[in-house]
């Protein structure tokens, strides 16, 4: 059993609401920080980071989902990376940094982001570098600690304390770093009192 975790914050911009029939256009994932059971720390100021705009895998493609994350889909059936070979490298990627520790994915909500993630390592790096249950949802986390009900957990009412500097940009890998940011500081957070 890892003796730590290493955390990984996750953004995924797609063209529409499930992987298969939709396609993730582009992944971006940022180490959060590292955890022994006593110390949380985050990285440097420049946390390793891995982003790649990927090849659609179908047809299929919701147009006001391909307009959100400002990424020209023709282009990418020209110039996207192949989905086998963007989620072998990011496997690799997550497997090199973790080392002996357990690799955790995050984000704020986690489960869209986890759905296409999951999915595409499953099918095209035939598993995933994190196991099945090896995710954290800081969205809860912020609901449990601020004690307020799910509905109002979310970015935007999180206290100043507790947002990232980092604007949102639907850019996935400027999104990961954003919610590395938050997550370090909702780890460390102890909440309402």
């Amino acid at each position: 059993m890892p003796d730590a975790d290493i955390y990984f914050s996750v953004d995924v911009e797609s063209d529409g609401p499930i992987p298969g029939q939709y396609s993730m256009l582009a992944v971006g994932l940022a180490v959060a920080g590292t955890f022994d059971g006593q110390e949380f720390r985050t990285p440097d100021r420049h946390p390793p980071t891995f982003y790649r705009e990927l090849r659609p895998i179908s047809e299929c493609f919701e147009p006001e989902a391909v307009a959100v994350t400002g990424i020209d889909r023709e282009e990418l059936l020209v110039v996207g990376t192949p989905a086998e070979q963007a989620m072998a490298h990011a496997k690799e990627w997550v497997e090199e940094l973790a080392g002996a520790r357990n690799p955790v994915l995050v984000g704020f909500p986690l489960v869209f982001d986890w759905m296409f993630l999951y999915w595409y390592f499953v099918r095209f790096a035939k598993r995933s570098p994190f196991s099945y249950s090896s995710g954290l949802d800081m969205k809860s986390i912020y609901q449990a600690k601020a004690k307020v009900p799910l509905s109002r957990a979310g970015k935007d009412d999180l206290p100043p304390f507790l947002q990232s500097a980092r604007p949102h940009t639907h850019n996935a890998l400027d999104d990961a770093l954003e919610q590395a940011e938050i997550f370090a500081k909702l780890f460390q957070w102890g909440g309402t009192t």
